[in-house]
């Protein structure tokens, strides 16, 4: 199993890829079995394929920053919040989630978990 600053190094590789444009990059960090689920009640991604898709809509962006706010580790879990801005077409957003997620004996994400509510919790900027 990953130790905690195994995991640590990889949650902010994570929130840095993020906000790196580079969706594929994000997606290897994931094992192939994993799973995204992103807010908490959607629809699972479920696959390599799903995870670039998803992590594109925010490399698409003209803009954007990421930092961790927080982070705790336990065992095989990492929960975290971190601040994403993004801005295109002159408009910015914020959001800022908790995430919950889980590592494989290999170090890599097995599961992800985020918390927000797309209809409160991002911020006009």
């Amino acid at each position: 199993m990953p130790s905690a600053d195994d995991i640590q190094q990889i949650v902010q590789k994570y929130v840095e890829l993020v906000a790196a444009h580079q969706p594929e990059a994000v997606a290897d960090l994931f094992a192939a079995d994993a799973t995204i689920e992103d807010p908490v009640g959607s629809e699972l991604k479920t696959d390599r394929a799903a995870f670039v898709e998803f992590y594109s809509v925010i490399a698409g962006m003209e803009e954007t920053t990421s930092e961790l706010l927080w982070s705790r580790v336990a065992g095989d879990t990492a929960v975290f919040e971190f601040r994403l801005r993004v801005a295109t077409a002159g408009h910015g957003y914020e959001v800022q989630p908790v995430d919950i997620m889980t590592f494989g004996e290999d170090g890599k994400i097995a599961t992800m978990r985020a918390v927000w509510n797309p209809a409160t919790d991002i911020k006009i900027l």
